[in-house]
């Protein structure tokens, strides 16, 4: 018993110096987030933005990651996290300790940006000081919203009415004595600010703050002791078995249910704005049911998008810098183009519309015979669904995958399924273990000889126009024969609701991805000294791919890892992790693209794709991935990965016990301003010479495609008209009288 004990403990020790936990490393990442809202080199507005990120990241993260450990508590306690052998209520409470510790950060840092808004004449109105004059305007705002406020009173031992999770209340302690009640007054459907401008000073009300001051107007006849604005965050760590996943007739009626149960689950946080004396505090807690440690009260306002009403001088803000449209090929010239070459398009320094543009010319081309895209996330009025549609109706196979599991997109993907089946799309969901996260595209034609040839897309985002600008990705499309019927072979699978078979050119997960990735890794290490990886993803903390990692460093490969989040490993490890580097960039757009480099020169092995190094892209996730092999597109990701490595304005580099270090004298370019300059010089035409013939990548030794799609010719698919309403009645539902750009 005392050797296991040994054992156990030294298994703990050795995790403990090698590996973080998972939730203390996002912790890490949030803090980079809150550090950008205190850097005073970043624009007034978008430090107040970067703070909207961090409460919006915070939010998420206890919805879903202490949901799960909130579950994995009750269900399994005595079940540690594998990696650091930490209990999950041990993980709990390190988190909140944490949390607690950057919410002082947080609150200097609004002060801070508060103030400097009043000196520049925008003042966010604090009502425990206010003017007479702001008074009286304030109290005009809330006569115009009085008859949208609905009090509620109880009892002191009646339950607390349902809070809807995210969303603002004011409650107030009425009489005194024994005669004590309780109000509580939902803000859900009220703005949540209101403006006015007085001597040249823009002034914010913020409508939670506005209510609550003026209670005793509203509550006349009520004596109110006291009062707050509170919160409560529910967990949304809600599921379908597998058996409810299988029955697609009812799939998006099952999602639709979901999502109405995870509205009512149980509270994992709630928020106080206010001052509350300890015994109201704790009758409130009790009401709430939520333990006191997941209790927060705070003077930030919950609600930080009143940013959007303020305008101020050009330098609150980054400079402007829109996505160039670079790509100058027409409607006819894409297929012309992509026959010739490989296309890269970066985003957000260059458009997605051609994207777009591209399906329209599949849509109009009488060669194309079907269009099958894999769809995670789409913004609310998603060009690229319009263009989805308008293929169908001008007669195409059009296969769209909508993954309804994609996390607080599941109704909005329910809401796009049924708006592509009535244009005359065929919609196919996601496999009942696995989400498809892909982001792959094909495009078959059946030219005038005969042949059947195919484009091939596979991205490292969304098809989401609305993030093509906010975060950065990548986009290689080919016209490779492997690669498309590759595609092809995962479609086929996905239809009959079984995972891809494995490949040879693409890397497929689950299949294709870990045992190529691994394979990749012991090539470096056979090179020893000489090797060389560079891999640039969100997040890692798959325990294979970091034991390979740092056999890679013992052997004296240089390891580059570029992650945004959530890292595992500690790097600089004596003995143990001595050749790798970890950095992260945080800056003006979220990084979202995932490179992995093996090798250099001639040798080198570039690959683009949809996945991390989580467990759940390797194990859980449909994910794809392509290799790039033109000179063209290889010296743009290697500028890429270059000016990562380069950046000393927004690169943090992780030390040894797993904190974050950014040099503020550090000398460097911005690696995002870099690359904007980069991409917006760069020229994309149908006039461009033809590109050397690419070198041969080296036969990767994998099993052949297990379902390898017939060359010859094969029946055609023809929409179901049933629930046909066609294109131009799609696009006025998605877009109303919005024109087309």
């Amino acid at each position: 018993m005392a050797k296991e004990n040994r054992n156990k403990n030294a298994d703990r020790s050795a995790a403990e110096k090698i590996y973080i936990n998972r939730e203390l490393s996002w912790l890490e990442f949030n803090r980079r987030v809150l550090a950008e809202a205190a850097d005073p080199t970043v624009p007034l507005l978008e430090r107040l933005k970067f703070l909207m990120i961090y409460q919006s990241n915070l939010e998420e993260f206890f919805r879903v990651r202490i949901g799960i450990l909130t579950h994995r508590a009750l269900l399994t306690p005595d079940t540690p996290d594998p990696l650091t052998k930490m209990l999950p209520e041990t993980q709990i409470s390190e988190v909140l300790r944490i949390i607690r510790e950057q919410q002082a950060m947080m609150e200097s840092i609004w002060k801070s940006i508060r103030d400097e808004l009043q000196a520049s004449k925008i003042e966010v109105l604090d009502f425990r000081k206010i003017s007479k004059v702001d008074e009286l305007m304030s109290k005009k705002l809330f006569g115009d919203i009085r008859d949208m406020l609905f009090p509620k009173i109880i009892g002191m031992d009646q339950p607390l009415p349902f809070l809807w999770s995210g969303e603002r209340h004011v409650i107030a302690f009425l009489g005194r004595g024994t005669d004590q009640r309780l109000c509580i007054i939902p803000l859900n459907r009220i703005p949540a600010y209101q403006t006015f401008e007085i001597n040249g000073c823009q002034k914010i009300v913020l409508t939670d703050q506005l209510v609550r001051h003026f209670l005793p107007l509203l509550l006349k006849k009520e004596n109110v002791a006291q009062s707050a604005i509170v919160d409560v965050t529910r967990n949304a760590d809600v599921f379908m078995t597998r058996d409810e996943i299988q029955e697609d007739d009812d799939l998006r009626q099952k999602m639709s249910g979901m999502l109405s149960k995870r509205k009512r689950e149980m509270p994992v946080r709630a928020r106080i704005y206010g001052k509350l004396t300890d015994p109201a505090k704790a009758l409130l807690i009790k009401k709430l049911h939520v333990t006191e440690n997941r209790v927060f009260t705070q003077t930030v306002p919950f609600d930080l998008s009143f940013r959007s009403c303020i305008g101020g001088p050009a330098e609150f803000r980054y400079p402007e810098r829109k996505p160039s449209r670079d790509i100058g090929l027409k409607k006819g010239e894409f297929f012309t183009y992509i026959d010739r070459r490989d296309l890269l398009m970066s985003f957000p320094f260059q458009s997605m519309m051609p994207f777009v543009d591209l399906i329209y010319e599949a849509a109009d081309n009488p060669e194309v015979e079907s269009i099958k895209i894999t769809l995670y996330r789409m913004s609310g009025s998603s060009k690229i669904a319009a263009a989805l549609a308008y293929a169908a109706d001008r007669g195409k196979d059009v296969l769209c995958l909508l993954e309804l599991r994609a996390r607080f997109d599941e109704q909005n993907n329910i809401d796009y399924s049924e708006m592509l089946e009535d244009a005359g799309c065929r919609v196919i969901y996601g496999l009942p273990d696995h989400k498809v996260h892909s982001k792959l595209c094909v495009i078959t034609r059946r030219q005038s000889n005969g042949q059947v040839s195919r484009i091939t897309q596979i991205g490292t985002g969304n098809y989401n126009e609305v993030t093509g600008e906010q975060y950065t990705d990548l986009s290689l499309i080919t016209a490779r024969e492997e690669a498309g019927l590759e595609a092809e072979s995962v479609f086929a699978a996905l239809e009959q609701g079984e995972l891809p078979p494995k490949t040879q050119h693409l890397w497929i997960a689950p299949l294709s991805f870990e045992s190529r990735l691994l394979e990749m890794l012991d090539r470096e290490i056979e090179k020893g000294e000489n090797g060389h990886v560079a891999i640039k993803a969100n997040a890692i903390n798959n325990r294979q791919v970091m034991e390979k990692l740092i056999e890679c460093s013992q052997a004296g490969v240089r390891v580059e890892l570029f992650i945004r989040g959530i890292c595992s490993l500690r790097p600089g490890v004596p003995g143990l992790t001595d050749n790798i580097t970890v950095t992260s960039v945080v800056g003006r757009w979220l990084e979202h693209s995932r490179i992995y480099s093996f090798g250099d020169g001639e040798e080198q092995r570039l690959f683009i794709g949809s996945g991390d190094m989580l467990n759940r892209n390797l194990e859980r996730r449909v994910e794809a991935f392509i290799e790039a092999v033109t000179p063209d597109i290889r010296e743009q990701l290697n500028e890429i990965l270059s000016a990562l490595r380069e950046d000393r304005e927004k690169g943090w580099q992780m030390q040894a016990d797993g904190t974050y270090f950014r040099d503020p004298e550090g000398a460097g370019t911005s690696s995002q301003e870099a690359l904007y300059r980069y991409f917006s010089e760069r020229r994309v035409s149908l006039s461009e010479p033809e590109e050397a013939e690419p070198p041969q990548a080296e036969e990767p030794q994998a099993e052949p495609p297990q379902t390898e799609p017939s060359q010859a010719e094969t029946p055609r698919t023809e929409p179901a008209p049933a629930r046909r309403i066609g294109f131009r009645n799609l696009f006025h539902k998605m877009f109303g009288s919005q024109k087309e750009d």
